[in-house]
């Protein structure tokens, strides 16, 4: 897969002799034109290249693609390693093969990346490929079954009375059951430590931005020098979904780390207010992107030993929001700019930490003999007692 840089084309995927792969150049059209950014582009003609190269593999052309074959597809991934790319300083060097999934880490109770594809990347290319067969079904372009179907209907399903609830929806027949993942947020004193290990007033702003406004990386990293108003706290973003206009407000310190970057890089980029707001902090200076601005949160990651992701800011800032008692669920709801409220609901489910912290509060009460005294009865006074069996004075 290539990226070509034409806004009509952003990514094209080759076959093992360099041509374009029509299939895929049609679909992913068609899925542009339905409004569909160019990371979603990226994200699907990955799925679909990992695909294609396992036809490939076993010498089967995608439109004579079986059952069979996304059978074994479904299988592979399951068993299959990731492959990792040389290091762009090292580029002869082989690929170094991940490490077998570890414990969590010791720091933030995430579990650490292995070596094998998660259940999450497998459910993703299912639904993809799926799609891709439908689309080329309807316009009658090669295939003549889809071999990735949905389950089979019981049969109290297909005969079900239309006054009655529906019952449980159709997935694909080969999709994975992908275990449910609460959000993780970074605890006050963790988030004080990883600030501290940032080396720079542009990390120090980008980070403090990410956690205070609930932004997306992308949304955030998108900003140009007009987005930005400090009188009035505020920057504008592009939302993702929508690509609407959104103005989110920010921490007062957020700013004061802004202004000390900008004054930093002032005469060095461009200040107009059509240009990148984040820069690199190298020369030549080129506008930050999302890898450049991954990586630098993967060094300070790396002093602390932690294994946070940027993802976790916004979760942080959700939560963060939840939790005040004067900060209503739908002011969160319009902040994160979630389409459905259920969504944000999810933030105010307990911290993981916060039941591990009272239930081992408890256990330290039941050490020392103490019972909670909510969950005991008050004793009787002893004036309704005299009353109750016929003792009182005269």
């Amino acid at each position: 897969m290539v990226l070509t840089g034409d806004p009509f084309e952003p990514y094209r995927l080759l076959d093992r002799g360099g041509k374009c792969v029509a299939g895929v150049t049609a679909y992913l059209r068609d899925l542009q034109a339905c409004g569909r950014p160019a990371t979603t582009l990226r994200s699907y003609a990955m799925d679909l290249l990992r695909w294609y190269r396992f036809l490939w593999s076993v010498e089967v052309p995608w439109e004579q693609a079986t059952r069979v074959e996304a059978r074994d597809f479904s299988l592979w991934l399951r068993v299959a390693d990731k492959p990792r790319r040389p290091h762009w300083r090292h580029p002869g060097e082989p690929p170094v093969r991940l490490a077998l999934p570890a414990a969590p880490n010791t720091l933030t109770g995430k579990p650490a990346t292995g070596a094998k594809y998660a259940p999450s990347t497998a459910a993703h290319a299912e639904s993809v490929l799926r799609n891709f067969y439908d689309f080329h079904l309807e316009t009658g372009s090669g295939p003549m079954v889809n071999p990735f179907p949905l389950t089979r209907l019981q049969k109290s399903q297909r005969h079900r009375s239309p006054m009655e609830p529906p019952g449980r929806t159709q997935t694909g027949r080969y999709r994975p059951r992908v275990p449910r993942r609460l959000p993780r947020q970074i605890p006050d004193e963790r988030f004080t430590e990883l600030f501290a290990a940032l080396s720079s007033h542009r990390d120090r702003a980008l980070v403090s931005l990410w956690v205070s406004t609930g932004a997306r990386a992308s949304e955030l990293l998108g900003l140009t020098n007009g987005d930005v108003d400090p009188g009035e706290q505020l920057i504008t973003v592009v939302r993702k979904g929508t690509r609407s206009l959104q103005r989110l407000p920010a921490a007062p310190d957020a700013f004061v780390w802004l202004r000390l970057y900008q004054a930093e890089m002032h005469g060095h980029v461009p200040t107009g207010r059509d240009e990148p707001l984040w820069w690199t902090l190298r020369r030549p200076f080129r506008r930050l992107t999302y890898d450049a601005a991954r990586a630098m949160f993967g060094r300070a990651n790396g002093t602390l030993g932690a294994n946070w992701t940027l993802h976790d800011l916004r979760h942080s800032a959700a939560y963060r929001m939840a939790r005040d008692p004067k900060v209503s669920v739908t002011d969160v709801q319009w902040i994160l700019g979630h389409a459905r409220l259920s969504t944000t609901q999810t933030y105010l489910n307990p911290l993981e930490e916060d039941v591990i912290a009272s239930v081992l509060a408890y256990h330290a009460r039941r050490a020392e003999g103490r019972t909670d005294p909510l969950l005991t009865s008050p004793a009787y006074r002893a004036e309704s007692l005299d009353v109750l069996f016929g003792r009182a004075s005269s």
